[in-house]
């Protein structure tokens, strides 16, 4: 990179890398401009659709590459701003900016447009609130437009949001603290749900997402679609037959819970007795990760999670 274009630049301040742009651009307010992704050639560390919000004020969050170009569109950002014109440009192969390299070797194409109308980025927070499935179009004048419909438009760039992942962990103890961490921490919706208040508090103080398991504790409401993971944590396993029961009615893709062979092999005959069916019986995992015998709390929430991420990556977008 050329360090003579980039040392003019103001110290600029990015919000935390997991900060979802688009939801960012509603905070930044009057000025912000969006970069977006719609097009790539050859390798790419980003796929269509990434998009980067860059307010009037210098602050950031999301990104288009691996730090490669990211200075550069806050540069472009102000021509943006000033002339009011959405602006195309393409960096890589085959590029005008010779001085900016993608060490990957691609290209990329990315759409640059300044916010005017942030009634399409309110209706897409409510939707993605709902986990519901709509499409944001970009057309060619820099305007947005949000749909219900998931098929692309005839014209302009398609964005498909879809449900993320949400993780629901039943369980108490260390386990199941340092999995919701980890989820915490790396963005996703999730749920630590534990009839154990210790577990709770903890899980409140590191700030994730709690629910106190009682009596009566309907599971329905909270695997809405399937794009939720469930994973218990549990050494007294009695607490499980019921949560897996209610799971097995519901379209989580995942069900896991933690235990050696023998200790699943039990869990599957306690369920077994409740007339549950064979089939039903195989969606729930177990032992859960890819590591065997993982007894470490921070190696086993690494381990489960890379399973559950593997089938995840298998539903698709």
């Amino acid at each position: 990179m050329n360090l003579a274009r980039t040392s003019a630049l103001p110290f600029f301040e990015r919000l935390p890398a997991l900060s979802d742009p688009w939801e960012a651009a509603l905070a930044f307010g009057p000025g912000t401009v969006m970069a977006v992704l719609s097009a790539t050639s050859g390798p790419a560390s980003r796929s269509p659709g990434a998009a980067m919000a860059i307010a009037a004020s210098g602050r950031f969050a999301g990104a288009l590459t691996s730090g490669c170009i990211e200075a550069d569109l806050i540069l472009q950002a102000r021509k943006v701003r000033e002339s009011g014109a959405p602006l195309h440009l393409r960096y890589g192969e085959g590029s005008a900016f010779m001085d900016l390299k993608l060490p990957c070797g691609g290209a990329i194409e990315v759409q640059l447009f300044m916010i005017r109308d942030v009634a399409p980025l309110t209706a897409l927070s409510a939707a993605r609130a709902d986990r519901r499935d709509v499409t944001l179009t970009l057309l060619a004048d820099g305007q947005l437009q949000l749909s219900d419909k998931v098929e692309a438009p005839s014209t302009g760039f398609a964005m498909h949001f879809g449900p993320g992942l949400r993780f629901l962990i039943f369980g108490a103890g260390a386990e199941a603290m340092v999995f919701a961490d980890l989820v915490r921490t790396l963005g996703y919706d999730h749920r630590l749900i534990s009839h154990d208040a210790q577990s709770l508090a903890l899980g409140r103080q590191s700030g994730c997402d709690v629910l106190a398991l009682t009596l009566g504790f309907e599971i329905q409401e909270l695997v809405s679609d399937s794009r939720c993971a469930a994973v218990l944590f549990y050494h007294d396993h009695d607490y499980e037959t019921e949560i897996l029961r209610q799971l097995m009615e519901g379209p989580a893709f995942y069900i896991g819970a933690q235990g050696s062979r023998a200790t699943h092999a039990k869990r599957l005959a306690r369920l077994e007795d409740l007339g549950i069916d064979e089939r039903q019986l195989a969606r729930v995992q177990g032992p859960i990760g890819l590591i065997p015998s993982a007894r470490d709390p921070k190696i086993l929430a690494i381990s489960a999670l890379a399973e559950v991420l593997m089938q995840a990556e298998a539903l698709g977008p």
